[in-house]
């Protein structure tokens, strides 16, 4: 405790850091932003960016930086993109940004990205599905790990995805992401060994054409493999990510066992 007012007291350490210490969580005008949960669940808190006001997402990103280094945000509009692109440079000079879609990572000159020796196959069945999972892609991108991402390979032409086993057997984890009926994760967990991540997507027209044929197809698969909420691409990425972290740590020892 008294290192902590020390450095406090001495500018080495903010006020919100050293909060984040002692709670694990900073609070501000725009909430809490969870600070702790890399070192508690192995994935960072992201900001859902979806319902704030751009001045509540900067807000929230300059916390996320001053604490951990980086701000990973979600389902960013324009408007919001464009404030931490105007703001941010402000507080944090020297900070990059990479950019999915709508997906955002921010990240300070000090931040280490992890390496993780783990690939994630990340396939999407057509290009409506691709920002679901770029959002997926952020993720794993963020935690260190090799991502192969295989675009457009519906199964309406089952050629595209025949094509592409041989790739897709060699990652560690697959997150599939599909609309309409869900097929494609269900035809993929049949030719491969690896664990598979069936996104739902809500797209397609119709009835179910709101990702709730697609989520259901993946529910009911014959084959083996799991299955997230519809459009939830952060949290098929964490997914992911556990089991690469998982992969990355047993060829770790395993390597350190031959030595």
């Amino acid at each position: 405790m008294r290192e902590l007012l020390d450095a406090v007291a001495d500018g080495s350490l903010s006020p919100a850091q050293a909060e984040a210490k002692l709670k694990g969580y900073v609070t501000g005008e725009a909430g809490r932003f969870d600070a702790a949960r890399q070192q508690r669940r192995g994935i960072p808190e992201a900001i859902l960016a979806d319902g704030k006001t751009p001045a509540q997402v900067v807000a929230l990103a300059e916390t996320a930086l001053e604490t951990t280094d980086r701000a990973l945000l979600t389902r960013l509009s324009e408007d919001q993109f464009e404030a931490l692109e105007e703001a941010i440079p402000e507080t944090v000079p020297d900070a990059t940004f990479d950019r999915w879609s709508s997906s955002l990572l921010i990240r300070t000159p000090d931040y280490e990205r992890p390496s993780l020796e783990a690939t994630i196959g990340l396939v999407t069945a057509g290009t409506v599905d691709q920002p679901v999972a770029d959002e997926a892609e952020a993720v794993c991108v963020d935690a260190g790990a090799t991502v192969d991402r295989v675009d457009d390979i519906g199964v309406a032409a089952l050629d595209r995805t025949l094509d592409q086993v041989d790739r897709l057997r060699e990652a560690d984890v697959l997150i599939v992401a599909a609309g309409r009926e869900g097929a494609l994760p269900t035809v993929i967990a049949g030719l491969v060994d690896t664990p598979v991540i069936g996104l739902p997507v809500s797209s397609g027209y119709g009835y179910g054409g709101d990702g709730e044929a697609a989520l259901s197809g993946m529910l009911q698969s014959c084959t083996v493999m799991s299955a997230v909420n519809v459009d939830a691409g952060f949290v098929a990425g964490a997914q992911a990510t556990l089991i690469a972290r998982a992969i990355d740590a047993a060829r770790t020892d395993g390597t350190e066992e031959k030595k």
